[in-house]
Order: C-alpha cells, then structure tokens, then sequence
C-alpha cells in the first residue's frame, strides 16, 4: 500500500503541467502514487502525462475521461486511490520535495487524521506574492475537543493538507458545484479527532494572469449553499455542542469569505440578487453586526487584521453602502 495517494485533476494546463509533475516525481517519500486524472483536456497536456509515465511507470498512474470539472475528475482519482493518506495538488501548482514526506511523518507521529501546511501564492515567474499562514497559534498536535478553534480558524484548502484514506468512505466532492472545498474539507475535519500541522511553505499555488481577472458571478452563491450543507452535517457530528465555532465558522465563510466575492462581481442585478441571499443567511442563522465587527481569527480581531482598503469595504458595506463599496476594491 502506498503511504500516500496524490490526486491530480488535469484541464487545460500544457504550460504548467510539466513543472508540477516534476515537483510530484521528485518527492522525498518514495511511497507514493500519483494519480493523474486528464479530465478530457483538449489541449495537448495527455503529451505531458504519456512522457511522465513512461519516465516513472512505479509512481504515476495515468486516466483519461470525459470533461465532467474538478470535482469529478477528485472524485475518479479518489475512486481508484489505493493510499494510506490521500492528497491533492492542483495541476498548475508545485510542491516542495520534502512536503508529502514531512506531513506523513506527522501523521503517524502523532496518529493525525489530517495534517495542513502553509501555504504561498507566486506568479507565473514563481515569485512569492502572498504567504499564507494557516494555523499559527497552535502546536504541532492539535486534539480537536480541546482546540476547537481550528474549525472557524481554518482556511479550507483541499491541496495543503492530505488526509487519511477512511475520511473518504462515504464523503465525495459534490459535483456541480464550485467552492467545493469548502462544502467537503470541514466535514472531513468533523470526522477527525487529531490534526497535525507544519508552518513550512510547502504548497505554492499559482496566480494566473488569465484567472486575475476572471469574471465573479452568480456562482458565488455556491459559498452560501455550501456553508449550509456544512451547518446539516455540524449538527449531527461529535463536535454539535461546540456552538460558538459553528457560529465563527459562518461569520468566516458565509460572511467575510462571500463578501470578499461579492466585491468583484459588476452586474449589477447579480450583485442585488447576491446581497439579498447573504441578507437572508445572516437572519436565518442570526448573525448580528457586533458578532461580525468583533470575530476573532487566530485570536487577534479578524477586521483588524485586515489591509486598509478590506477593512473600509467591510465597514462600509455593514453601514448601507456596499455597492459604492465593492468599487473600491
């Protein structure tokens, strides 16, 4: 058995998958598979893929399907993953050599079901844009009843963290959908007891100058729907006593997450249609204004923390003018 199974979706990436799939191959941990899903790309990224099986037959296995998106083409990998653990590496990104290596031993080191690194955002030239630092008030080990925080805390990633191959029994990625992340990946962490975590920068996540201006639609709505299936499956898990991080949980996702997407979104009839359903979701769960300004992330005030120019949007949005606002940004 595989200690880990490394899960690629492939579309349309023939100019970056060969640095990813060289990132995979060249891993520190020898036990690894990895599974590269060509999710029916039209361009001539199976090229790529056919060269790097034929170069590593013991490590990359390599399936070819129809188009049906990223959550099916997890999914298929998932369904033919044979891993102690499972990960995912979006097929545009790299990795450090050491990373699958480093969060295996962390694992069994400490019997984690899940283990998360850092993460940091470059540019098409690899220069490091953004560091993205996940949980850095906590220890290695990570007993969830006792450090809860960690949910609300959490950013939702599925591709820095691997996760242990039984989480998936009877969990998929829902299919149709986007921000499928955050529907899977915190119900994932309501079936674990331990997490681990490393603060190194493992993960580097490609900024595309052709995803930077990317057009914000209708399908933000998806956060909301998915911050809901989440809230039905909160309520019937070992942590449904624990209230107040389901309550950060919202404000994080539902609230700022949504908000953070709804700026970029210029239509304006989708974007009254938007601020509408995030109105009725802060009613429904009963969010007020003074649980929003005062929500703590990794206990400093999350507002706060934010660069001047989130921070007026945020303010000016709660005070009535959010579509003055999101021009701003």
């Amino acid at each position: 058995m595989p200690k880990v199974s490394i899960i690629v979706p492939v579309y349309q990436v023939e100019k970056y998958l060969r640095k990813c799939l060289d990132s995979l191959v060249n891993q520190t941990l020898d036990e690894i598979e990895i599974l590269v899903v060509n999710d029916g790309s039209p361009d001539h990224s199976q090229l790529i893929i056919d060269e790097f099986q034929e170069r590593y037959p013991l490590k990359i296995k390599a399936f070819l399907k129809e188009n049906g998106g990223l959550s099916d083409a997890r999914n298929f990998g998932l369904d033919k993953s044979n891993g102690e653990f499972i990960g995912f590496v979006d097929s545009d990104d790299e990795v450090s050599k050491t990373m699958f290596e480093e969060m295996y031993s962390l694992a069994k080191k400490y019997d984690a079901e899940m283990v998360i690194c850092n993460l940091q955002k470059v540019d098409e030239k690899r220069n490091v844009t953004q560091q993205l630092t996940q949980i850095p008030n906590m220890p290695e080990k990570i007993d969830l009843k006792n450090n809860f925080s960690v949910f609300s805390d959490l950013s939702y990633f599925a591709c820095n963290k691997i996760f242990k191959s039984e989480l998936f029994k009877n969990r998929r990625f829902k299919k149709g959908v986007h921000f499928e992340d955050i529907q899977l990946i915190p119900q994932l962490l309501l079936d674990c007891k331990t997490v681990a975590q490393t603060q190194n920068y493992h993960y580097q996540y490609l900024e595309r100058s052709d995803s930077i201006t990317k057009t914000h639609t209708r399908k933000g709505l998806d956060i909301l729907k998915a911050v809901e299936d989440v809230i039905v499956a909160f309520e019937n898990s070992q942590y449904s006593d624990k209230k107040i991080e389901l309550k950060n949980f919202n404000i994080l996702e539902g609230v700022y997450s949504y908000l953070a997407y709804l700026a970029f979104v210029k239509e304006d009839d989708v974007y009254r249609e938007m601020n509408k359903a995030l109105n009725n979701f802060i009613k429904k769960h009963h969010i007020s204004k003074r649980k929003i300004f005062t929500y703590q992330r990794y206990e400093k005030n999350y507002l706060l923390s934010l660069p001047l120019k989130k921070k007026i949007y945020y303010i000016l949005y709660f005070t009535g003018l959010g579509q003055f606002a999101r021009k701003l940004i």
